[in-house]
Protein backbone atom coordinates (compact mmCIF):
# COMPACT_ATOMS: atom_id res chain seq x y z
CA UNK A 1 0.00 0.00 0.00
CA UNK A 2 1.13 3.22 -0.95
CA UNK A 3 2.03 5.96 1.47
CA UNK A 4 1.25 9.45 1.20
CA UNK A 5 4.44 12.21 1.35
CA UNK A 6 5.50 12.77 4.94
CA UNK A 7 3.68 15.44 7.09
CA UNK A 8 5.85 18.66 8.65
CA UNK A 9 5.13 17.99 12.47
CA UNK A 10 6.43 21.41 14.24
CA UNK A 11 6.93 20.33 17.43
CA UNK A 12 9.34 17.57 16.03
CA UNK A 13 12.01 19.04 14.03
CA UNK A 14 13.06 15.25 13.19
CA UNK A 15 10.11 15.58 10.43
CA UNK A 16 11.69 18.51 9.05
CA UNK A 17 14.57 17.55 6.43
CA UNK A 18 11.91 14.01 5.51
CA UNK A 19 9.00 16.34 4.69
CA UNK A 20 10.57 18.58 2.76
CA UNK A 21 12.57 16.29 0.77
CA UNK A 22 9.01 14.02 -0.07
CA UNK A 23 7.47 17.59 -0.97
CA UNK A 24 10.34 17.92 -3.33
CA UNK A 25 10.37 14.90 -4.92
CA UNK A 26 6.63 14.74 -5.24
CA UNK A 27 5.24 18.14 -6.07
CA UNK A 28 6.29 20.48 -9.16
CA UNK A 29 4.70 23.80 -6.93
CA UNK A 30 6.63 23.43 -3.88
CA UNK A 31 9.83 22.69 -6.10
CA UNK A 32 9.13 25.61 -8.27
CA UNK A 33 8.42 28.08 -5.44
CA UNK A 34 10.87 27.20 -2.81
CA UNK A 35 13.44 27.51 -5.76
CA UNK A 36 11.66 31.17 -6.60
CA UNK A 37 12.18 31.91 -3.02
CA UNK A 38 15.36 30.66 -3.03
CA UNK A 39 16.44 32.75 -5.68
CA UNK A 40 14.33 35.94 -4.84
CA UNK A 41 16.17 35.73 -1.39
CA UNK A 42 19.82 35.72 -2.57
CA UNK A 43 19.11 38.69 -5.23
CA UNK A 44 17.34 40.99 -2.28
CA UNK A 45 19.72 39.89 0.27
CA UNK A 46 22.83 41.24 -2.30
CA UNK A 47 20.62 43.91 -3.40
CA UNK A 48 20.39 45.06 0.39
CA UNK A 49 24.25 44.56 1.05
CA UNK A 50 24.98 46.02 -1.69
CA UNK A 51 23.17 49.09 -0.99
CA UNK A 52 23.76 49.45 2.76
CA UNK A 53 27.52 49.09 1.79
CA UNK A 54 27.04 51.75 -0.50
CA UNK A 55 25.29 54.25 1.88
CA UNK A 56 27.39 53.21 4.51
CA UNK A 57 30.15 54.24 2.32
CA UNK A 58 28.75 57.77 0.91
CA UNK A 59 27.45 58.60 4.34
CA UNK A 60 30.91 58.10 6.28
CA UNK A 61 32.98 59.94 2.85
CA UNK A 62 30.30 62.75 3.50
CA UNK A 63 30.90 62.65 7.21
CA UNK A 64 34.25 61.94 7.33
CA UNK A 65 34.74 65.48 4.45
CA UNK A 66 32.37 67.54 6.55
CA UNK A 67 34.43 66.91 9.76
CA UNK A 68 37.62 67.70 8.30
CA UNK A 69 36.54 71.23 7.11
CA UNK A 70 35.00 72.14 10.10
CA UNK A 71 38.58 70.91 12.24
CA UNK A 72 40.42 72.76 8.98
CA UNK A 73 38.38 76.29 9.53
CA UNK A 74 38.94 75.49 13.23
CA UNK A 75 42.66 75.40 13.23
CA UNK A 76 42.53 78.28 10.86
CA UNK A 77 40.65 80.23 13.05
CA UNK A 78 42.82 79.94 16.37
CA UNK A 79 45.79 79.83 14.22
CA UNK A 80 44.65 83.56 13.46
CA UNK A 81 44.15 84.25 17.25
CA UNK A 82 47.34 83.39 18.07
CA UNK A 83 48.95 85.09 14.84
CA UNK A 84 47.22 88.59 15.83
CA UNK A 85 47.81 89.13 19.25
CA UNK A 86 50.61 90.59 20.52
CA UNK A 87 52.08 88.64 23.52
CA UNK A 88 55.75 89.31 24.54
CA UNK A 89 57.38 87.04 26.89
CA UNK A 90 54.47 86.80 29.43
CA UNK A 91 53.53 83.69 30.46
CA UNK A 92 50.09 85.08 31.35
CA UNK A 93 49.33 86.92 28.48
CA UNK A 94 49.92 83.71 25.98
CA UNK A 95 47.78 81.15 28.09
CA UNK A 96 44.80 83.99 27.70
CA UNK A 97 45.79 84.07 23.95
CA UNK A 98 45.36 79.87 23.90
CA UNK A 99 42.50 80.41 25.84
CA UNK A 100 40.41 82.65 23.06
CA UNK A 101 41.73 80.41 20.63
CA UNK A 102 39.87 77.45 22.73
CA UNK A 103 36.77 79.43 21.56
CA UNK A 104 37.60 79.03 17.87
CA UNK A 105 37.95 75.42 18.45
CA UNK A 106 34.37 75.13 19.94
CA UNK A 107 32.39 77.90 17.51
CA UNK A 108 34.44 76.87 14.10
CA UNK A 109 35.07 73.56 14.98
CA UNK A 110 31.38 72.78 15.74
CA UNK A 111 32.66 69.87 18.41
CA UNK A 112 33.06 70.35 22.74
CA UNK A 113 35.59 67.56 22.85
CA UNK A 114 39.32 68.60 21.85
CA UNK A 115 43.01 69.06 23.35
CA UNK A 116 46.32 70.15 22.61
CA UNK A 117 49.53 69.04 23.64
CA UNK A 118 53.19 70.81 23.49
CA UNK A 119 55.67 68.85 20.72
CA UNK A 120 58.86 70.17 22.18
CA UNK A 121 59.36 68.37 25.43
CA UNK A 122 62.11 71.17 26.98
CA UNK A 123 60.83 72.98 30.01
CA UNK A 124 59.17 76.53 29.25
CA UNK A 125 58.18 78.69 31.61
CA UNK A 126 55.80 80.96 29.39
CA UNK A 127 54.82 77.52 27.74
CA UNK A 128 50.95 77.21 28.44
CA UNK A 129 50.26 73.70 29.80
CA UNK A 130 48.14 70.64 27.92
CA UNK A 131 44.96 71.08 27.77
CA UNK A 132 42.73 67.77 27.33
CA UNK A 133 38.82 67.97 27.27
CA UNK A 134 38.53 65.01 25.08
CA UNK A 135 40.81 62.56 27.18
CA UNK A 136 39.27 63.39 30.92
CA UNK A 137 38.78 60.49 32.72
CA UNK A 138 42.43 59.22 32.14
CA UNK A 139 41.29 57.94 28.04
CA UNK A 140 44.38 58.64 26.60
CA UNK A 141 43.92 55.09 24.37
CA UNK A 142 41.18 57.37 21.93
CA UNK A 143 44.52 59.11 20.39
CA UNK A 144 46.76 56.25 19.43
CA UNK A 145 50.89 56.75 18.85
CA UNK A 146 50.40 56.22 15.28
CA UNK A 147 48.30 59.29 15.09
CA UNK A 148 50.12 61.86 17.21
CA UNK A 149 53.93 60.48 15.66
CA UNK A 150 52.52 61.54 11.81
CA UNK A 151 50.81 65.40 13.70
CA UNK A 152 54.14 65.45 15.32
CA UNK A 153 56.11 64.74 12.29
CA UNK A 154 54.10 67.21 9.60
CA UNK A 155 53.30 70.67 10.26
CA UNK A 156 51.42 71.58 7.23
CA UNK A 157 49.02 68.09 6.97
CA UNK A 158 45.75 67.38 8.79
CA UNK A 159 45.33 63.47 9.62
CA UNK A 160 42.29 62.10 10.68
CA UNK A 161 41.28 58.47 12.82
CA UNK A 162 38.28 56.50 13.13
CA UNK A 163 37.74 55.94 16.81
CA UNK A 164 35.05 54.84 19.34
CA UNK A 165 33.70 57.63 21.95
CA UNK A 166 32.72 57.36 25.31
CA UNK A 167 29.60 60.58 25.47
CA UNK A 168 27.89 59.17 28.51
CA UNK A 169 29.73 56.51 31.36
CA UNK A 170 26.21 55.03 31.00
CA UNK A 171 26.15 54.64 27.72
CA UNK A 172 27.78 52.35 24.72
CA UNK A 173 30.76 54.00 22.67
CA UNK A 174 29.66 55.95 19.77
CA UNK A 175 31.90 56.08 16.24
CA UNK A 176 33.73 59.21 15.88
CA UNK A 177 36.50 60.66 14.39
CA UNK A 178 39.50 62.44 15.53
CA UNK A 179 41.06 64.90 13.42
CA UNK A 180 44.67 65.96 14.47
CA UNK A 181 46.69 68.88 13.35
CA UNK A 182 49.79 71.07 14.55
CA UNK A 183 48.80 75.09 15.86
CA UNK A 184 52.10 77.23 16.31
CA UNK A 185 51.57 79.26 19.18
CA UNK A 186 54.55 82.46 19.44
CA UNK A 187 57.12 82.44 21.78
CA UNK A 188 56.05 78.15 22.79
CA UNK A 189 56.42 76.55 19.43
CA UNK A 190 54.21 74.22 17.90
CA UNK A 191 51.39 72.13 19.70
CA UNK A 192 49.28 69.13 18.84
CA UNK A 193 45.86 69.70 18.41
CA UNK A 194 42.95 66.93 18.13
CA UNK A 195 39.57 67.54 17.64
CA UNK A 196 36.96 64.55 18.02
CA UNK A 197 33.43 64.06 16.10
CA UNK A 198 30.65 62.15 16.82
CA UNK A 199 28.74 60.36 14.10
CA UNK A 200 25.93 58.83 16.23
CA UNK A 201 23.60 60.96 14.10
CA UNK A 202 25.13 59.21 11.04
CA UNK A 203 25.26 55.93 12.52
CA UNK A 204 21.50 56.15 13.44
CA UNK A 205 20.97 57.24 9.83
CA UNK A 206 22.64 54.11 9.01
CA UNK A 207 21.10 51.61 11.15
CA UNK A 208 17.88 53.08 10.08
CA UNK A 209 18.11 53.18 6.60
CA UNK A 210 19.76 48.94 6.88
CA UNK A 211 16.64 48.22 8.90
CA UNK A 212 14.26 49.75 6.54
CA UNK A 213 16.68 47.71 3.60
CA UNK A 214 16.54 44.13 5.17
CA UNK A 215 12.84 44.67 6.80
CA UNK A 216 11.76 45.61 3.42
CA UNK A 217 13.64 42.36 1.88
CA UNK A 218 11.80 39.95 3.88
CA UNK A 219 8.54 41.97 2.82
CA UNK A 220 9.38 41.16 -0.68
CA UNK A 221 10.58 37.65 0.52
CA UNK A 222 7.45 37.00 1.45
CA UNK A 223 5.17 38.89 -1.22
CA UNK A 224 7.51 36.98 -4.02
CA UNK A 225 6.63 33.63 -2.53
CA UNK A 226 2.83 34.21 -2.10
CA UNK A 227 2.86 35.76 -5.66
CA UNK A 228 4.60 32.86 -6.95
CA UNK A 229 2.67 30.82 -4.85
CA UNK A 230 -0.64 31.92 -6.13
CA UNK A 231 0.76 31.97 -9.89
CA UNK A 232 2.10 28.38 -9.91
CA UNK A 233 -0.98 27.09 -8.01
CA UNK A 234 -3.44 28.92 -10.93
CA UNK A 235 -0.81 27.43 -13.54
CA UNK A 236 -0.31 24.03 -11.75
CA UNK A 237 -4.19 23.91 -11.28
CA UNK A 238 -5.08 22.13 -14.93
CA UNK A 239 -1.77 19.99 -14.75
CA UNK A 240 -3.19 18.62 -11.81
CA UNK A 241 -6.90 18.36 -13.34
CA UNK A 242 -4.73 16.46 -16.27
CA UNK A 243 -2.83 14.05 -14.17
CA UNK A 244 -5.81 13.26 -11.97
CA UNK A 245 -7.60 12.71 -15.11
CA UNK A 246 -4.94 10.86 -16.81
CA UNK A 247 -5.02 8.98 -13.83
CA UNK A 248 -8.23 7.66 -13.78
CA UNK A 249 -8.36 7.31 -17.70
CA UNK A 250 -5.59 4.52 -16.99
CA UNK A 251 -7.49 3.21 -15.06
CA UNK A 252 -10.58 2.36 -17.04
CA UNK A 253 -12.52 5.02 -16.56
CA UNK A 254 -12.60 6.36 -20.40
CA UNK A 255 -15.80 9.27 -20.22
CA UNK A 256 -13.39 11.43 -18.13
CA UNK A 257 -12.61 14.89 -19.81
CA UNK A 258 -10.77 17.64 -19.20
CA UNK A 259 -12.61 21.05 -18.72
CA UNK A 260 -11.08 23.15 -21.31
CA UNK A 261 -11.59 27.25 -20.09
CA UNK A 262 -10.17 30.07 -22.52
CA UNK A 263 -7.86 29.82 -25.32
CA UNK A 264 -4.93 29.57 -24.14
CA UNK A 265 -2.26 27.06 -24.29
CA UNK A 266 -3.63 25.11 -21.90
CA UNK A 267 -6.81 25.32 -23.24
CA UNK A 268 -5.47 23.95 -26.43
CA UNK A 269 -3.67 21.04 -24.10
CA UNK A 270 -6.74 20.20 -22.89
CA UNK A 271 -8.46 19.96 -26.08
CA UNK A 272 -5.78 17.85 -27.49
CA UNK A 273 -6.28 15.74 -24.13
CA UNK A 274 -9.80 15.11 -24.83
CA UNK A 275 -9.67 14.44 -28.41
CA UNK A 276 -6.90 11.87 -27.48
CA UNK A 277 -8.89 10.30 -24.86
CA UNK A 278 -12.40 10.08 -27.76
CA UNK A 279 -10.31 8.47 -30.19
CA UNK A 280 -8.51 6.30 -27.56
CA UNK A 281 -12.28 5.20 -26.44
CA UNK A 282 -13.23 4.90 -29.55
CA UNK A 283 -10.56 2.36 -30.47
CA UNK A 284 -11.07 0.58 -27.34
CA UNK A 285 -14.72 0.25 -27.51
CA UNK A 286 -14.10 -1.10 -30.92
CA UNK A 287 -11.65 -3.73 -29.59
CA UNK A 288 -14.22 -4.78 -27.15
CA UNK A 289 -16.64 -5.27 -29.74
CA UNK A 290 -14.30 -7.24 -31.64
CA UNK A 291 -13.28 -8.98 -29.04
CA UNK A 292 -17.11 -10.24 -27.92
CA UNK A 293 -18.06 -10.80 -31.31
CA UNK A 294 -14.84 -13.64 -31.76
CA UNK A 295 -15.50 -14.66 -28.16
CA UNK A 296 -19.36 -14.72 -29.33
CA UNK A 297 -17.94 -16.81 -32.47
CA UNK A 298 -15.67 -18.99 -31.13
CA UNK A 299 -18.16 -19.78 -28.46
CA UNK A 300 -21.60 -20.22 -30.94
CA UNK A 301 -19.32 -22.22 -33.20
CA UNK A 302 -17.93 -24.87 -30.63
CA UNK A 303 -21.33 -25.05 -29.45
CA UNK A 304 -22.82 -25.40 -33.12
CA UNK A 305 -19.81 -28.37 -33.61
CA UNK A 306 -20.96 -30.42 -30.76
CA UNK A 307 -24.01 -31.58 -32.14
CA UNK A 308 -22.54 -32.93 -35.30
CA UNK A 309 -19.32 -33.61 -33.54
CA UNK A 310 -21.25 -35.77 -31.19
CA UNK A 311 -22.85 -37.60 -34.37
CA UNK A 312 -19.80 -38.20 -35.70
CA UNK A 313 -18.28 -39.42 -32.44
CA UNK A 314 -20.58 -42.06 -32.04
CA UNK A 315 -20.69 -43.46 -35.67
CA UNK A 316 -16.64 -43.55 -35.46
CA UNK A 317 -16.40 -44.88 -32.16
CA UNK A 318 -18.81 -48.06 -34.26
CA UNK A 319 -16.94 -48.10 -36.67
CA UNK A 320 -13.61 -48.40 -34.82
CA UNK A 321 -15.69 -51.13 -32.29
CA UNK A 322 -15.83 -53.18 -35.67
CA UNK A 323 -12.32 -52.30 -37.48
CA UNK A 324 -11.33 -55.63 -36.73
CA UNK A 325 -13.91 -57.15 -39.70
CA UNK A 326 -12.11 -54.59 -42.04
CA UNK A 327 -9.08 -55.22 -43.78
CA UNK A 328 -5.89 -53.76 -42.08
CA UNK A 329 -5.60 -50.63 -44.06
CA UNK A 330 -9.86 -49.64 -43.58
CA UNK A 331 -8.96 -50.73 -39.92
CA UNK A 332 -6.04 -48.34 -39.45
CA UNK A 333 -8.17 -45.38 -41.15
CA UNK A 334 -11.10 -46.47 -38.35
CA UNK A 335 -8.78 -46.34 -35.46
CA UNK A 336 -6.91 -42.57 -36.69
CA UNK A 337 -10.69 -41.33 -37.53
CA UNK A 338 -11.47 -42.10 -33.73
CA UNK A 339 -8.16 -40.56 -32.04
CA UNK A 340 -8.66 -37.45 -34.12
CA UNK A 341 -12.66 -36.85 -33.14
CA UNK A 342 -11.56 -37.31 -29.75
CA UNK A 343 -8.67 -34.65 -30.17
CA UNK A 344 -11.64 -32.44 -32.53
CA UNK A 345 -13.72 -32.69 -28.95
CA UNK A 346 -11.13 -32.07 -26.42
CA UNK A 347 -10.30 -29.09 -28.34
CA UNK A 348 -13.76 -27.45 -28.64
CA UNK A 349 -14.08 -28.16 -25.23
CA UNK A 350 -10.52 -26.05 -24.21
CA UNK A 351 -11.94 -23.35 -26.80
CA UNK A 352 -15.16 -23.04 -24.87
CA UNK A 353 -13.35 -22.98 -21.61
CA UNK A 354 -11.09 -20.29 -23.12
CA UNK A 355 -14.02 -18.11 -24.33
CA UNK A 356 -15.69 -18.58 -21.39
CA UNK A 357 -12.31 -17.23 -19.41
CA UNK A 358 -11.61 -14.35 -22.25
CA UNK A 359 -15.75 -13.18 -21.34
CA UNK A 360 -14.83 -13.50 -17.71
CA UNK A 361 -17.80 -15.58 -17.05
CA UNK A 362 -15.84 -18.41 -15.22
CA UNK A 363 -17.07 -19.42 -11.76
CA UNK A 364 -15.02 -21.21 -9.11
CA UNK A 365 -16.88 -23.91 -7.10
CA UNK A 366 -14.50 -24.35 -4.24
CA UNK A 367 -14.71 -27.48 -2.44
CA UNK A 368 -12.70 -27.77 0.78
CA UNK A 369 -9.65 -30.30 -0.91
CA UNK A 370 -6.54 -32.82 0.19
CA UNK A 371 -4.26 -31.81 -2.02
CA UNK A 372 -1.83 -34.26 -1.30
CA UNK A 373 -4.34 -36.78 -1.96
CA UNK A 374 -5.68 -34.98 -4.92
CA UNK A 375 -2.12 -34.94 -6.47
CA UNK A 376 -1.34 -38.80 -5.65
CA UNK A 377 -4.59 -39.22 -7.44
CA UNK A 378 -4.08 -38.01 -10.36
CA UNK A 379 -0.52 -39.68 -10.05
CA UNK A 380 -2.20 -42.50 -9.91
CA UNK A 381 -4.29 -42.22 -12.75
CA UNK A 382 -1.46 -41.27 -14.99
CA UNK A 383 1.29 -44.25 -14.08
CA UNK A 384 0.17 -46.42 -17.14
CA UNK A 385 0.42 -43.69 -19.74
CA UNK A 386 3.94 -42.80 -17.99
CA UNK A 387 5.08 -46.32 -17.81
CA UNK A 388 4.20 -46.76 -21.41
CA UNK A 389 6.61 -43.35 -22.17
CA UNK A 390 9.65 -45.31 -19.91
CA UNK A 391 8.65 -42.77 -17.35
CA UNK A 392 8.29 -43.37 -13.20
CA UNK A 393 6.22 -41.13 -11.01
CA UNK A 394 7.46 -40.43 -7.74
CA UNK A 395 5.44 -38.46 -5.36
CA UNK A 396 7.48 -36.58 -2.53
CA UNK A 397 5.26 -34.63 -0.05
CA UNK A 398 6.09 -33.26 2.75
CA UNK A 399 3.47 -31.15 3.47
CA UNK A 400 -0.19 -30.08 2.01
CA UNK A 401 -2.24 -32.56 4.02
CA UNK A 402 -4.59 -29.84 6.07
CA UNK A 403 -7.84 -29.29 3.46
CA UNK A 404 -7.75 -25.63 1.44
CA UNK A 405 -10.59 -24.21 -0.44
CA UNK A 406 -10.14 -25.08 -3.66
CA UNK A 407 -12.08 -26.29 -7.06
CA UNK A 408 -10.63 -29.79 -7.05
CA UNK A 409 -11.74 -30.01 -10.57
CA UNK A 410 -9.77 -27.46 -12.10
CA UNK A 411 -6.61 -28.25 -9.69
CA UNK A 412 -6.61 -31.88 -11.48
CA UNK A 413 -6.97 -30.36 -14.79
CA UNK A 414 -4.22 -28.65 -14.06
CA UNK A 415 -2.41 -31.22 -12.62
CA UNK A 416 -3.12 -33.76 -15.34
CA UNK A 417 -1.93 -31.11 -17.62
CA UNK A 418 1.73 -30.85 -15.89
CA UNK A 419 1.66 -34.27 -15.61
CA UNK A 420 1.41 -34.74 -18.77
CA UNK A 421 4.11 -32.65 -20.49
CA UNK A 422 6.12 -33.97 -18.12
CA UNK A 423 5.16 -37.32 -19.57
CA UNK A 424 5.45 -35.93 -23.00
CA UNK A 425 9.13 -34.27 -22.52
CA UNK A 426 10.93 -36.17 -19.75
CA UNK A 427 12.68 -38.24 -21.99
CA UNK A 428 11.86 -41.45 -20.00
CA UNK A 429 12.81 -40.53 -17.19
CA UNK A 430 11.47 -40.15 -13.73
CA UNK A 431 9.39 -37.53 -12.99
CA UNK A 432 9.17 -35.90 -9.23
CA UNK A 433 5.50 -34.69 -7.79
CA UNK A 434 6.11 -32.22 -4.96
CA UNK A 435 3.71 -31.03 -2.46
CA UNK A 436 4.44 -28.79 0.25
CA UNK A 437 2.60 -26.32 2.08
CA UNK A 438 3.42 -23.31 4.94
CA UNK A 439 0.86 -21.25 6.86
CA UNK A 440 0.09 -19.09 4.05
CA UNK A 441 -0.02 -20.63 0.55
CA UNK A 442 0.25 -24.69 -0.98
CA UNK A 443 2.16 -25.83 -3.32
CA UNK A 444 2.51 -29.09 -6.34
CA UNK A 445 5.59 -28.81 -8.71
CA UNK A 446 6.29 -31.18 -10.80
CA UNK A 447 9.87 -31.89 -12.30
CA UNK A 448 10.85 -33.38 -15.10
CA UNK A 449 14.53 -34.43 -16.24
CA UNK A 450 14.02 -34.07 -20.02
CA UNK A 451 15.89 -31.67 -22.23
CA UNK A 452 14.21 -28.19 -20.70
CA UNK A 453 13.65 -24.93 -22.68
CA UNK A 454 15.60 -21.98 -23.16
CA UNK A 455 14.46 -18.60 -21.77
CA UNK A 456 13.04 -17.56 -25.23
CA UNK A 457 11.18 -20.54 -25.25
CA UNK A 458 10.42 -20.63 -21.30
CA UNK A 459 8.41 -16.80 -21.98
CA UNK A 460 6.22 -18.29 -24.56
CA UNK A 461 5.31 -21.39 -22.67
CA UNK A 462 1.52 -20.43 -21.49
CA UNK A 463 0.81 -18.75 -25.12
CA UNK A 464 -2.19 -20.53 -26.62
CA UNK A 465 -1.22 -22.93 -29.70
CA UNK A 466 2.42 -22.38 -29.35
CA UNK A 467 4.82 -25.45 -29.33
CA UNK A 468 8.45 -25.54 -28.39
CA UNK A 469 9.47 -27.93 -30.78
CA UNK A 470 7.02 -28.12 -34.00
CA UNK A 471 8.52 -30.95 -35.44
CA UNK A 472 8.09 -33.03 -32.09
CA UNK A 473 5.01 -35.67 -32.39
CA UNK A 474 2.32 -35.29 -29.81
CA UNK A 475 1.65 -38.73 -28.39
CA UNK A 476 -0.87 -37.74 -25.82
CA UNK A 477 -2.64 -36.03 -27.91
CA UNK A 478 -2.55 -32.18 -26.64
CA UNK A 479 -4.43 -29.01 -28.34
CA UNK A 480 -1.91 -26.49 -27.51
CA UNK A 481 -4.91 -24.83 -24.92
CA UNK A 482 -3.85 -26.78 -21.68
CA UNK A 483 -0.78 -24.67 -19.97
CA UNK A 484 -3.05 -21.26 -20.90
CA UNK A 485 -5.97 -22.87 -19.31
CA UNK A 486 -4.02 -24.19 -16.51
CA UNK A 487 -2.28 -20.63 -16.04
CA UNK A 488 -6.19 -19.12 -15.72
CA UNK A 489 -7.19 -21.70 -13.25
CA UNK A 490 -4.47 -20.89 -11.49
CA UNK A 491 -5.19 -17.04 -11.47
CA UNK A 492 -8.44 -18.01 -11.01
CA UNK A 493 -7.85 -19.16 -7.56
CA UNK A 494 -6.05 -16.12 -6.35
CA UNK A 495 -2.51 -18.15 -7.07
CA UNK A 496 0.40 -18.59 -9.76
CA UNK A 497 1.58 -21.00 -12.01
CA UNK A 498 5.62 -20.23 -12.50
CA UNK A 499 7.97 -22.25 -14.78
CA UNK A 500 12.28 -22.94 -14.37
CA UNK A 501 13.49 -24.40 -17.50
CA UNK A 502 17.20 -25.26 -18.61
CA UNK A 503 18.31 -26.68 -21.31
CA UNK A 504 19.70 -30.25 -20.65
CA UNK A 505 17.99 -30.29 -17.18
CA UNK A 506 14.68 -30.46 -17.68
CA UNK A 507 11.65 -28.04 -16.51
CA UNK A 508 9.90 -27.61 -13.30
CA UNK A 509 6.42 -26.37 -13.37
CA UNK A 510 4.66 -25.24 -9.64
CA UNK A 511 1.20 -24.45 -9.33
CA UNK A 512 0.28 -22.45 -5.98
CA UNK A 513 -2.63 -21.59 -4.46
CA UNK A 514 -3.90 -19.76 -0.91
CA UNK A 515 -4.39 -21.25 1.92
CA UNK A 516 -7.85 -18.62 2.31
CA UNK A 517 -9.42 -18.13 -1.16
CA UNK A 518 -8.58 -13.85 -2.14
CA UNK A 519 -5.61 -14.29 0.47
CA UNK A 520 -2.55 -12.94 -1.54
CA UNK A 521 0.40 -15.46 -2.04
CA UNK A 522 3.90 -13.35 -1.21
CA UNK A 523 6.20 -16.17 -2.02
CA UNK A 524 5.66 -20.24 -2.73
CA UNK A 525 6.47 -23.04 -0.28
CA UNK A 526 8.36 -24.91 -3.24
CA UNK A 527 11.14 -22.61 -4.81
CA UNK A 528 10.63 -22.75 -8.37
CA UNK A 529 14.16 -23.08 -9.18
CA UNK A 530 14.15 -27.12 -7.84
CA UNK A 531 17.36 -28.16 -5.48
CA UNK A 532 18.25 -31.55 -6.16
CA UNK A 533 19.02 -32.59 -2.51
CA UNK A 534 15.35 -34.55 -2.33
CA UNK A 535 15.60 -35.60 -6.34
CA UNK A 536 19.84 -36.87 -5.56
CA UNK A 537 18.18 -39.36 -3.39
CA UNK A 538 16.13 -41.15 -5.50
CA UNK A 539 18.70 -41.81 -8.06
CA UNK A 540 18.15 -39.66 -10.83
CA UNK A 541 19.44 -39.78 -13.59
CA UNK A 542 22.64 -36.96 -14.91
CA UNK A 543 21.70 -34.24 -17.27
CA UNK A 544 21.15 -34.33 -21.28
CA UNK A 545 23.73 -33.73 -23.13
CA UNK A 546 22.00 -31.69 -25.78
CA UNK A 547 22.60 -31.22 -29.41
CA UNK A 548 24.68 -27.63 -28.90
CA UNK A 549 27.19 -29.28 -26.09
CA UNK A 550 27.78 -32.45 -28.21
CA UNK A 551 31.14 -32.56 -29.40
CA UNK A 552 31.51 -31.79 -32.87
CA UNK A 553 32.65 -35.34 -35.19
Amino acid sequence: MSQGPARITLRRPSTWVPAIRAQWTSSLRFRTTFMTVAATALAIAVTCVWTALAIHNNLFSTSRDEVLDQAQRAVLAAQDVIDTAEVAADGAALQQVLFDARTAFTSQGGTPYFAYFRIDDAPSAIAPPDFAFLLADGEEAILSEGLRERVRASDENQWWQSVALQLDDDEEPVPGIVVGQQLQVQNAGAYEVYLAYSLQEADRTLRFVQGTLWVTGMVLVVLVAAISWFVLRTVAQPLIEASQTSARFAAGYFDVRLPVRGKDELAALGRSFNAMADSIEAQITELAELSQVQQRFVSDVSHELRTPLTTIRLASEMINDRRAEFDEATARAAELLHDQVARFEQLLTDLLEISRYDAGSVQLELESTNLAQLAEDVAASMRQVAAQHGSELRIVAPGGYSPVDVDPRRVRRVLRNLIGNAIEHGEGRPIVITIDSDARAVAIGVRDYGLGMSPEQAARVFDRFWRADPSRKRTLGGTGLGLAIALGDAKLHGGALELWSEPGRGSHFVLTVPRVPGQPVERSPIPVEPTESVTDELGLTQPIRTEDEEDPA
